[in-house]
């Protein structure tokens, strides 16, 4: 039996792509490349999974388009996957255009509009924020005006927590406006005050085949709003417990609902402190900020290869979650270029074994922008099977560790 040749839009880039290609590789496929990077600065995981590559900017969706008709005169396309959420609808597309199994472009809408996500969602009786979307000013005020404060204001298409406000008074709205003037549509909604968690899956025809939780401390918008925070976040061993159970249940009714059947999903949920769950959003595809690669340190397992293997084949290996796992982002404090590091040796001597990961920023190397990247300028992982030994482990390295720059 021939291998399936699978085309990835953007093999490359953003970064954890390169390991997503590799995993299609790994299991059997014959990858294409499609991407806008030049062969030259593809990373050599991805560059040594593909068998041909295509250098096509992916914003012209005719050109891109046309690339892939030349090719299908040499080979057989059989599936395309992009997990990289720009071009998710250029994706649906080319697959309405060849006849190719997956997500049309109605069914990937409601992914990346969040609006539309939200009235799908509030059809099947699923509990979203209360939401109105608008495109102009006199729009936004009148969404507050309904909805009433606190609210949070962000994009309708956006991505993790980029230019997403909590606003609590009119005055604040003022300022708010003119930092999200470039945004041609937002989503005005109902600020939910609540423990918040993510809800992640691996699917393969129609079937969960892998799920997992993120418990984030302290709240996304927390870490976005204050610099001093060392955001954490820690996937969650046990997902059976029963104050999970509302999330886990939202969640497979929010997949059901969007029709989801195979791929990665990565969905964010409120607990509220009387228990009420409520929705937050969800995309077709992995979580950022490195949380892939979380997963991977709390089974000992590989999850690139697990949704490959999902989207090919339509199984995958099971992976069991033998450990809590908590990585710690930290963000130097001062500008300019790191100096030095103050504290990092004791907690290493006194949590050995239980630390997986270091990866901070060198020495010299600049500071990175906070505003713009969750992982600053370094993380850490600890992992262990108790949760109450990651928790204190985190709070750790967040308080009694710090970067410095200048």
């Amino acid at each position: 039996m021939s291998p399936r040749t699978v085309v990835m839009l953007s093999p490359g880039y953003p970064a954890e792509m390169a390991y997503f290609t590799r995993g299609l590789a790994a299991v059997g496929a014959r990858v294409i490349g499609v991407g806008d990077q030049p062969p030259h600065a593809l990373p050599e995981v991805a560059r040594s999974a593909l068998a041909h590559y295509e250098h096509v900017n992916l914003a012209d969706g005719s050109a891109v388009l046309s690339a892939l008709r030349g090719l299908s005169q040499h080979v057989a396309i059989d599936q395309v996957e992009c997990l990289w959420e720009p071009y998710m609808i250029l994706a649906a597309r080319i697959r309405e255009a060849f006849g190719l199994p997956g997500m049309t472009v109605e069914e990937t809408v409601p992914f990346r509009d969040k609006e539309r996500m939200k009235q799908v969602l509030d059809a099947a009786g699923i509990r979203t924020p209360w939401h109105v979307s608008a495109t102009t000013v006199a729009g936004v005020w009148e969404a507050a005006e309904k909805i009433g404060f606190p609210l949070i204001v962000k994009p309708i298409a956006g991505a993790g927590s980029a230019d997403t406000y909590r606003v609590d008074t009119s005055e604040q709205l003022n300022e708010v406006l003119p930092l999200v003037a470039h945004v041609p549509e937002l989503s005005v909604e109902e600020f939910v005050d609540a423990e918040e968690f993510t809800f992640d899956t691996i699917c393969g025809n129609g079937e969960i085949l892998f799920e997992h939780m993120l418990w984030y401390r302290p709240r996304p918008l927390q870490m976005r709003m204050h610099e001093w925070v060392s955001p954490v976040s820690i996937s969650l061993r046990d997902v059976s417990v029963p104050h999970l159970q509302g999330g886990r249940e939202m969640g497979r009714a929010v997949l059901a609902a969007l029709g989801f059947r195979s791929g990665f999903t990565h969905m964010e949920w409120y607990r509220k402190h009387d228990g009420e769950v409520v929705f937050g959003e969800i995309g077709a595809r992995p979580p950022g900020a490195r949380v892939v690669d979380l997963m991977n340190y709390a089974t000992d397992g590989d999850t690139y290869v697990g949704w490959a293997s999902a989207v090919v084949h339509g199984s995958m290996q099971p992976l069991e979650q033998r450990y809590n796992a908590g990585a710690i982002f930290k963000r130097a404090r001062g500008q300019g270029r790191i100096t030095h590091s103050e504290g990092l040796d004791a907690l290493l001597g006194r949590y050995g074994d239980d630390v997986v990961l270091v990866d901070l920023l060198p020495v010299g190397a600049p500071r990175r922008d906070w505003r713009s990247t969750v992982t600053g300028d370094g993380m850490v992982v600890v992992r262990h099977p108790e949760l109450q030994r990651v928790i204190e482990m985190t709070e750790a390295f967040a308080g009694d560790f710090q970067l410095y720059a200048g």
